[in-house]
């Protein structure tokens, strides 16, 4: 999506209040939605990317998660089967699988609701240049590490959106948000 796109603005609770482009409801901190997706290969293993220097957010940063905006009138379902398949550059995925949907706010005027998903890959990869610098398919294990360590810079809402995950894989009620 370009900062001229238009996305819906919702509030607390969900609700669509308004519509706006992608670029202004970034610069006002207006709340919207956003899908995030789990990818993981045959093997289990999680792809992993570092974002390209040109994204509007998190410019540069590591993520464990593909997605991004929901646009204007789009589902959350939708948003992720689109985002994934553009991002990893394939097509025929199978339909992501929703797990929760939690509110990301950082407090500092980024706020947006979350819906995480996961889907397994089995296609080739070939990632969008204009969204992602780096890629790899990492085991789960290594990706816990490299969080761990802090070595990587990794987007703060994907960084929230997976400790999240782990939360609700243990089967903590209410850990990570709504069904």
């Amino acid at each position: 999506m370009s900062a001229d796109e238009i996305i819906d603005i919702v509030d607390e609770n969900d609700r669509v209040t308004g519509r706006a482009p992608r670029g202004e409801a970034y610069a006002r901190g207006l709340r919207h939605r956003c899908a995030f997706v789990l990818v993981r290969d045959a093997g289990g293993r999680v792809f992993v990317h570092r974002r390209t220097p040109g994204k509007l957010v998190f410019p540069s940063l590591y993520d464990m998660f593909v997605g991004g905006v929901v646009a204007a009138g789009e589902g959350y379902d939708e948003a992720a089967l689109r985002e994934a398949e553009e991002e990893l550059g394939v097509s025929g995925l199978p339909r992501p699988r929703h797990l929760f949907t939690f509110l990301y706010d950082d407090g500092a005027g980024r706020s947006w609701w979350s819906a995480v998903y996961e889907v397994r890959c089995e296609l080739p990869v070939r990632p969008q240049a204009e969204e992602v610098a780096w890629h790899d398919f990492l085991p789960e294990a290594e990706v816990e590490r490299r969080v761990a360590e802090g070595g990587w810079e990794w987007v703060p809402d994907g960084l929230e959106a997976y400790r999240r995950l782990r939360e609700w894989r243990s089967g903590r009620p209410g850990a990570a948000g709504r069904r």
